[in-house]
């Protein structure tokens, strides 16, 4: 197997410094190249064809945000980790909009980041476990789930996995909370997809969030 090509972006030294030195542990991850801005990573990214990217947002010239919005306009199968010290909802959700398959805080333990890069890699969306909760609970206190025609669609059971998609879970551990195959839980994923017309995991995060979705 290939080794996984990661591309740091971040205009701290030491911060890329940190990642790279976690990344060495894992088998068959490779840091193909690091950019201090956004404009600097646009430019690498032909040359280095990196199948993921772990960006910081509040970089100079060129943010976080901006980047991940042309990566993936340039490079739609490239996947996006912001890695970042802020967790207010407004940039959480920025990252989200803008096509971020991630977003990790920067104080979360090792195995944080590492984990985030399997699970970007698989396909998967990961979220820090504070960005999460952050996020359900505000959708608890102020979110109003309008339920659209498409929504109205959805089954029981594609409600429940759309939701626990927008906690974060892996599809395994969400066959395994529902004690469902993995193959079951992916065939009602792949129709949720088809019935709101959305067609990746960060898509279903996002509208998750927007109609206000949360535990019965």
């Amino acid at each position: 197997m290939p080794n996984l090509r990661v591309m740091l972006v971040d205009d701290h030294v030491l911060m890329r410094a940190g990642i790279r030195l976690c990344l060495q542990s894992l088998p068959d991850v490779e840091v193909v190249g690091e950019a201090g801005d956004g404009h600097q990573a646009l430019a690498m990214l032909p040359k280095l064809l990196p199948d993921v990217v772990i960006m910081d947002i509040g970089m100079p010239s060129l943010n976080g945000i901006e980047t991940t919005v042309r990566i993936k306009a340039e490079s739609p199968a490239v996947r996006v980790i912001i890695c970042s010290s802020h967790s207010e909802e407004e940039k959480v959700l920025s990252a989200l909009h803008a096509g971020a398959d991630g977003y990790l805080l920067k104080n979360a333990p090792m195995e944080d980041l590492q984990r985030a890069v399997m699970m970007v890699a698989a396909g998967e969306t990961f979220l820090s476990p504070n960005i999460s909760r952050q996020l359900i609970n505000i959708s608890l206190r102020g979110g109003r789930a309008t339920t659209g025609s498409q929504f109205e669609l959805l089954t029981s059971r594609q409600r429940e996995i759309l939701q626990l998609v927008a906690e974060g879970k892996t599809t395994k551990e969400i066959a395994f909370f529902l004690n469902l195959s993995v193959k079951t839980v992916e065939a009602h994923r792949a129709q949720l997809m088809e019935r709101l017309e959305i067609h990746d995991v960060a898509g279903l995060v996002r509208y998750a969030m927007r109609m206000g979705l949360v535990s019965g």
